[in-house]
């Protein structure tokens, strides 16, 4: 019995043993949290190695019925820790008390979303190791001055520290993307809560890149008026060159003005 891919939800199923125990080990066993939470386990090619060689409470998912019957069939033990659902739409809270890992050779069509979701529940996911498209792993490692670089590059190292490990070829899949892909870490970091107003922060950031041809004077006039910026030489650079360090300076910078702009109009 096999799994048939589907294409409507991006299915690639790895077929290398070898990849897959390297991804496995890839985790770093920090110590930080005791429960893994494997996101489209197909039939299984790295729960194997999960289930065999980690003591962790091993938790798999996957919105494809099929595959979950596969599984059921294969890991009868896991019971209610195998999971016929949307990692989207997971509740992690009433799910998972605790920290824990996510790990996966991710679906490529919804990667974006699946590290939004990440983000979401930092708190408690204090590390990733996940398959992705190879430009997609690439965005989210490039540092500032790239074109690469983006707003999930600012997010995710903004709380995460982020490691590109390894090129896969498209052979060890079946059936073969038309992409290369990759594998990276995503290790939480001391981070709790960033020195800035957070949500200003995401403003600010998605603002700059929505238009990264622009310098952030320009690229920023739907948060606050260029008249109200002031003359800061962040301004003056396309959000492409800034650091996470950087951004959190100019996300307080705007609230700066934005303040002394309610200030200002509150007056008689």
């Amino acid at each position: 019995m096999s799994v048939k891919a589907k294409k409507h939800l991006g299915q690639h199923f790895l077929t290398d043993k070898n990849i897959a125990e390297k991804i496995v080990k890839s985790l770093h066993h920090t110590g930080q949290y005791n429960t893994v939470l494997e996101v489209g386990p197909g039939m299984g090619i790295l729960s194997d190695f999960l289930l065999k060689e980690t003591a962790y409470e091993t938790y798999l998912v996957d919105v494809d019925t099929e595959s979950y019957l596969f599984l059921k069939n294969k890991y009868p033990h896991l019971e209610d820790r195998l999971i016929n659902g949307d990692f989207l739409a997971l509740n992690f809270e009433k799910l998972f008390p605790g920290k824990l890992a996510v790990i996966g050779n991710f679906p490529y069509n919804i990667s974006s979303q699946i590290l939004f979701k990440i983000l979401g529940h930092r708190d408690q996911v204090a590390e990733v190791v996940g398959m992705f498209q190879k430009e997609v792993a690439e965005r989210c490692a490039e540092k500032p001055g790239s074109k690469e670089y983006g707003i999930l590059s600012v997010f995710l190292q903004a709380y995460y520290k982020v490691e590109y490990l390894f090129t896969v070829k498209a052979g060890v899949f079946n059936p073969p993307p038309k992409v290369l892909s990759a594998v990276i870490r995503l290790t939480r970091n001391e981070t709790n809560m960033l020195d800035c107003d957070e949500k200003l922060f995401w403003q600010v950031v998605k603002a700059g890149f929505n238009q990264r041809r622009k310098t952030l004077r320009n690229a920023l006039s739907a948060v606050i008026s260029k008249e109200q910026m002031g003359d800061d030489p962040l301004l003056d650079l396309r959000a492409e060159r800034l650091s996470v360090e950087d951004f959190v300076r100019l996300t307080n910078l705007v609230k700066r003005y934005q303040l002394s702009v309610t200030s200002d109009s509150n007056r008689p």
